[in-house]
């Protein structure tokens, strides 16, 4: 039997569960450095525990989103934490370099369960401007915690050492479990004959085939993307260039976090006012204008503090106003698979970030990396919106007798 949670309890949960994957992937960031001294290995190799870390997060999803479809929302995410917490147990304790790159893998597959079951259980119970709403909840963890979570690894390493910043994931599993056990609902009726390969392919063909889904996903791969992507290089611009510690790094992080707050507030207040839809190409334009500013700066100009975060914070403010609706668009068509959907919205978001970094590792020059890259995405971003609003001309996303479109104003 399914139940309904009240909005307020979706949008804690959903961001709670959303936070786990970034915060993981960008509390240890400031520790980079330190941990090529620890383990006296090389700089390629730290990269890697990221590279991993995406693969098995992006990967993952595609088995956490369908198994949530398939035996519930509830039991599919203490599963994959129980997965989290094994990963993060095994990097506090990783005695080489080795097992601390297994033990990342581990906790990427875990944490992807987070991503997939927040946006699913909002597609359960809600659509319209509500889900927006909790969408808007959802974006900002899911933009925020890469941004504050180096600030508290910052502060974790100079205090404890690099071994304290793990044991901070631990009990972010610990407290996961404890939340999904006592205080999330199920919102779907499990269904085991979606586990059956057929019905999977199927799934993810339908999905695939749809360009309301394919264009809207790439809006979000060319926003978000760019936020794990530019995680990867920032800690090799701004400590191993610009010259900050790594606690002075985790503090000025604050600059993107602020910025991205800034624009969930905004957004929230514009609602009121505007359709969620409506607020999309203003954020646009600020991702825009931000990865204009930021080639010229790493292309023209000495790499300093302001020169890397003015036009990175600009982008993440940006990246507010493009989240909610986009979200959204992806998952309205697909109740029935919304789990599965989630997932492949999921992968190719990650798998974006992943494919950007790899590029930067490619290219080897943080800053010139930095100052190419992060373009592309938001190039891609944009193009894929203008794709996206031919595509909704062509094939309305929902049908004009609905009781309630999607993306109605909230006065309405």
């Amino acid at each position: 039997m399914t139940l309904r949670m009240s909005e307020r309890r979706t949008s804690i949960i959903g961001a709670f569960l959303v936070a786990l994957g970034p915060v993981s992937m960008a509390l240890y960031t400031p520790a980079m450095p330190e941990l090529v001294r620890a383990f006296a290995t090389s700089e390629a190799a730290i990269k890697m525990t990221l590279s991993l870390y995406f693969g098995g997060f992006a990967f993952a999803q595609l088995v956490s989103g369908t198994l949530s479809d398939v035996i519930g929302r509830r039991s599919s995410t203490l599963i994959f934490m129980a997965i989290y917490l094994a990963g993060s147990l095994m990097a506090a304790f990783a005695p080489s370099v080795g097992v601390l790159l297994a033990g990342r893998l581990v906790q990427g597959v875990g944490a992807s369960v987070g991503m997939t079951v927040a946006r699913a259980i909002v597609r359960d119970q809600f659509t319209g401007t509500p889900a927006a709403r909790i969408m808007n909840m959802i974006g900002m963890m899911l933009a925020l915690g890469p941004a504050v979570s180096p600030t508290l690894g910052g502060i974790a390493l100079g205090l404890f050492g690099w071994q304290s910043i793990f044991f901070l994931m631990v009990g972010f599993a610990l407290m996961a479990c404890f939340t999904v056990q006592f205080f999330m609902v199920e919102t779907v009726a499990p269904d085991r004959s979606k586990g059956r390969l057929r019905p999977i392919l199927g799934a993810y063909g339908e999905l695939l085939r749809d360009s309301r889904f394919v264009s809207s996903t790439f809006v979000i791969a060319g926003a978000v993307g760019a936020l794990y992507a530019w995680a990867t290089m920032l800690p090799f611009v701004l400590i191993g260039q610009v010259g900050l510690t790594p606690t002075e790094f985790g503090v000025g992080m604050l600059m993107q976090s602020g910025l991205f707050f800034s624009g969930t507030v905004t957004v929230r207040l514009l609602m009121r006012r505007f359709t969620p839809q409506a607020l999309v190409p203003a954020g646009l334009a600020f991702i825009g204008v931000a990865s204009l500013v930021l080639s010229f700066t790493m292309h023209a100009l000495e790499p300093t503090f302001l020169s890397v975060m003015a036009p990175v914070g600009i982008y993440a403010f940006g990246i507010a106003f493009v989240m909610p609706y986009m979200m959204t668009a992806c998952m309205v068509p697909f109740p029935h698979i919304a789990g599965t959907a989630s997932a492949m919205m999921g992968f190719i978001q990650m798998s974006s970030g992943l494919i950007g970094g790899a590029l930067a590792a490619l290219v080897g020059a943080p800053a010139l990396a930095l100052g190419t890259i992060i373009p592309g995405f938001g190039i891609l971003s944009i193009a894929s919106y203008f794709w996206y609003r031919r595509t909704v001309r062509l094939r309305p996303l929902i049908a004009p007798t609905a009781a309630e479109t999607p993306f109605r104003k909230a006065a309405e």
